[in-house]
C-alpha cells in the first residue's frame, strides 16, 4: 500500500481534483482508497434511523451493512482523534490511499492552489508538499516562492497529476 496526500485551503478544488484523479488512477488497474480528515463534526447517520438510535444509546461502534456498501461508525466520545497510521491499519488492502488533510503528516503531498481564492499557499509551512497544482501559472517564480524540487502542475491535466502522484507515492 502506498500513500499520497492532497492538500489545500477550503474552496481550492481538492474534491474536484480527486473526482478526476481517482478514475484516472483506477484506469491503470490500480485499487484506490481515500482517507479524508475534516475539522468539522461529521455524521453519516441521521436522527430517527435505527443505527443512529443505537449509536446514541451508547454503542462504541455501529457497523451498517446495506445492499451496495457498508460503513463502520466509531464514536470517539471525547477520546483524541486516532493517528493516520491507526486509520491506515484499518483500511482494506489497496494499491494507493489518497489522503486529504492530516496537514502535519510527513508524507508527500500535492497542494491544490488557485490564485482567485485569494489565500496564500500552504507551502512551505506544511511538511511534505512536493508539488503545487494550479489553474493559472504563477505571475513570476517568486509568487509561490518556487524552489528547485517543488514541481508545478497544471490543475486541468489529470493524466500528468496522476503520473506525478504515482511516481511520488510512498509505501507506508
Amino acid at each position: 500500500m502506498k500513500i499520497f496526500g492532497i492538500a489545500g485551503h477550503s474552496g481550492m478544488g481538492k474534491t474536484t481534483l480527486l473526482e478526476r484523479l481517482v478514475p484516472e488512477i483506477a484506469a491503470r488497474d490500480l485499487v484506490v482508497s481515500l482517507i479524508k480528515h475534516s475539522h468539522k463534526n461529521i455524521d453519516i447517520d441521521r436522527p430517527g434511523k435505527d443505527s443512529y438510535r443505537l449509536r446514541e444509546s451508547g454503542c462504541k461502534e455501529v457497523l451498517l451493512l446495506g445492499n451496495d456498501r457498508w460503513a463502520l461508525m466509531h464514536e470517539l466520545r471525547g477520546a483524541p482523534e486516532p493517528s493516520l497510521d491507526y486509520l491506515l491499519d484499518r483500511m482494506q488492502h489497496c494499491d494507493l490511499v489518497l489522503i486529504e488533510g492530516f496537514k502535519h503528516g510527513n508524507f508527500p503531498k500535492l497542494e491544490v492552489w488557485r490564485a482567485s481564492v485569494g489565500k496564500p499557499t500552504l507551502w512551505p509551512d506544511w511538511p511534505g508538499i512536493v508539488a503545487i497544482a494550479s489553474d493559472t501559472p504563477p505571475a513570476s517564480p517568486s509568487e509561490l516562492g518556487v524552489t528547485p524540487g517543488l514541481a508545478q502542475l497544471d490543475l486541468a491535466d489529470s493524466a500528468a497529476i496522476a503520473a506525478f502522484v504515482l511516481s511520488h507515492a510512498v509505501a507506508r
